[in-house]
């Protein structure tokens, strides 16, 4: 007798509340399917963040280098700072340690300085690669 009872109680609560809905809309977030353009940094940045595949032809970068070819590599570039700041000395006209013709050899990079016009053209070629860079300084 109670299970009737119940159902027609049950029946009625549900009964006398009625049904709401409303409409469903969707939209996209991602900019390739026609969402906010303004989600693409957003989108790219989450997939680069969860992106875990590496590269197998990637040059690792991030192995330690040999500590001598790091002092290597620091004296290279102290010696083309210093050829540097002699061209740009002899340019303006602080002429205290002027730049003198001849071939030179740093580590892996050859270096030719030959007069040319009052002014010197500088040839650099990196002996590991053959790539020659020419730096042209006019006399003033």
């Amino acid at each position: 007798m109670k299970k009737p009872f119940l159902l027609a109680l049950f029946a009625l609560l549900i009964g006398g509340y009625s049904a709401k809905a409303q409409d469903f809309t969707y939209k996209a977030k991602n900019p390739a399917f026609g969402g906010d353009t303004f989600n693409y940094q957003w989108l790219q940045s989450s997939a680069t963040a969860q992106n875990d595949t590496k590269d197998p032809n990637a040059v690792n970068t991030s192995r330690e280098r040999d500590p001598l070819q790091q002092f290597q590599e620091s004296l290279n570039q102290q010696i083309l700072g210093q050829l540097a700041q002699k061209l740009v000395g002899n340019k303006f006209g602080n002429a205290n340690d002027p730049l003198r013709p001849g071939n030179y050899n740093v580590g892996n990079y050859q270096i030719g300085v030959t007069p040319s016009g009052g002014g010197f053209v500088i040839r650099i070629t990196d002996t590991t690669t053959g790539g020659q860079t020419t730096i042209t300084v006019p006399g003033i």
